[in-house]
């Protein structure tokens, strides 16, 4: 089996959104490393030293971990344009507490509601500009 997760790079305030992601997906870290934890054997490729985050894992559900990093390098182009993550839940219920808490201080693209093609669908962008697709399909 083949899974994908999504790796997203943060321009300092990484631990900022996964602590907001931890509480909107009511789960708790696999891992959190910071730069300032790196032995000195390995600061060749990881040349901070300090609080930032160096790689952190939250667990979604049993196939999927949402994965981050602070890399100001990274985060400096656009990238986060040309991407949204989505969310296919079981309940009208699970999306519309997950649709409300992402969309928190952020901004609602696409009220969720129902769509013309069937499914309960909504966009918003998060408070640190991650673009997020909540959606439920209804059984036909």
């Amino acid at each position: 089996m083949i899974t994908l997760n999504p790796y997203i790079y943060f321009n300092g305030n990484c631990e900022a959104a996964f602590n907001f992601y931890k509480s909107v997906f009511r789960t708790e870290f696999k891992y959190i490393g910071r730069y300032k934890d790196v032995s000195k054997a390995d600061r060749q490729i990881f040349q901070k030293a300090d609080e930032k985050i160096m790689h952190i894992s939250l667990p979604i559900s049993k196939e999927t971990i949402l994965m981050g990093a602070d890399n100001q390098e990274a985060s400096k182009t656009e990238a986060y344009n040309n991407f949204s993550l989505i969310i296919h839940t079981d309940s009208k219920e699970e999306a519309d507490r997950l649709f409300s808490e992402l969309c928190d201080s952020g901004q609602v693209k696409v009220p969720i509601n129902m769509t013309f093609w069937g499914s309960y669908y909504g966009i918003c962008i998060d408070k640190f500009g991650i673009s997020w697709k909540v959606t439920m399909e209804p059984e036909r």
